[in-house]
C-alpha cells in the first residue's frame, strides 16, 4: 500500500513520519545546520530502515520553518507544501485523541494554535523556545547542544539561583504555595554550580512557555494544552508543568511522540496544489 511521508522542517532538527493506511511507521529525527542535508539524510534513513523504496511513496507532505530551502519535489515524487500551523493544530489533535485544544508547539520559539477538527488559528507566541535554551546554555555554561544543557540541569537545582515566593514572603499570604518562582535567576547563591545554573535555564524557559500557554488558553476559553516539539519531551519538562496544573485549572497533555506532531499533521493534511 502507498505511504504518505510528513517531513517537518525546523530550526535545528528536521522530522520525518511515513503513514500507511493511518498507521505510522517508525518516526525519525535528524539534526543538522543546513535545511536540505537533513531532508535528504531524513528521507534516505527512513527509507532504509524501513526497507522501502521510492516506488512505495504516494506524495511527500512538507512543512516548518526551513521548507522553502527545499525548491520542486523531492526525489521527483508529488511533493505538496502545508501550512506550518496547519500542521501544528493538525497533528497536536490526532496524538491527543481531542477534538479541540489549544496546541503549543515548543521547538526554537514557541507557537500557539487553537484547533478544532480541520479548522485552526494562529494565536501568537513567543521567541522563547528551544533556541533560548541552546543559546543561554552556550553563553552561561560553555555547552552546545540540547542533551548536554539537560544532563546538567538533571544534576543541579534550580532553587539555588531562582528567587521563590517562600524566600520573600512568610506562610501563604500571596495565595500562592512557597516553592512558586517569583523571580527567575533572582537569587544566585555563591556556592550555585554550572548544574544549578543550567537548572535555572530549563526552568526559566518551560514555566514561561507554561504561563504564556495559559494566558492564550484562557484568551479563547480553552482548559486543554497539548503541548508538542522537541522541548515538550525534556526531562524536566513534565514536572514544572505538573506543578502548574496543580497551582491552575488548565490541563498539560504530552501525547506519545510529541516531538512529531507536526511531522504527523503535515501527513495527515490534504494535498492542496
Amino acid at each position: 500500500m502507498s505511504i504518505i511521508i510528513g517531513i517537518d522542517v525546523g530550526g535545528s532538527t528536521t522530522k520525518i513520519v511515513g503513514m500507511r493506511d493511518g498507521t505510522m511507521l517508525q518516526p525519525l529525527l535528524v539534526r543538522a545546520d543546513d535545511a536540505l542535508t537533513s531532508v535528504y539524510g531524513a528521507f534516505g534513513k527512513l527509507l532504509s530502515e524501513n526497507k522501502l523504496s521510492l516506488h512505495d511513496i504516494e506524495r511527500v507532505m512538507i512543512t516548518g520553518t526551513g521548507n522553502s530551502y527545499v525548491e520542486g519535489p523531492l526525489y521527483d515524487l508529488s511533493t505538496y507544501r502545508v501550512n506550518e500551523f496547519q500542521a501544528i493544530g493538525k497533528g497536536g489533535l490526532t496524538l491527543s485523541g481531542m477534538d479541540k485544544a489549544l496546541i503549543v508547539s515548543m521547538g526554537t520559539g514557541t507557537a500557539f494554535v487553537l484547533a478544532e477538527g480541520d479548522d485552526w488559528t494562529h494565536l501568537g507566541g513567543t521567541g522563547v523556545g528551544g533556541g533560548t535554551l541552546l543559546g543561554l546554555g552556550y553563553e552561561l555554561l560553555h555547552v552546545r547542544g540540547f542533551d548536554a544543557v539537560m544532563e546538567m540541569a538533571l544534576q543541579g537545582d534550580c532553587h539555588k539561583v531562582d528567587l521563590r515566593i517562600g524566600d520573600i514572603s512568610i506562610g501563604e499570604s500571596t495565595g500562592l504555595p512557597p516553592d512558586i518562582t517569583a523571580s527567575n535567576f533572582g537569587k544566585i547563591e555563591d556556592m550555585a554550580t554550572k548544574n544549578d545554573t543550567a537548572a535555572g535555564i530549563v526552568n526559566m524557559v518551560i514555566e514561561t512557555i507554561g504561563m504564556t500557554s495559559r494566558f492564550a488558553a484562557r484568551s479563547v476559553g480553552i482548559k486543554n494544552i497539548v503541548l508538542i516539539g522537541n522541548l515538550s519531551v525534556s526531562p524536566l519538562g513534565r514536572n514544572i508543568f505538573d506543578r502548574l496544573e496543580v497551582l491552575f485549572d488548565e490541563r498539560f497533555v504530552i501525547p506519545e511522540n510529541a516531538e512529531f506532531a507536526t511531522a504527523i499533521g503535515a501527513a495527515k493534511s490534504p494535498a492542496v496544489e
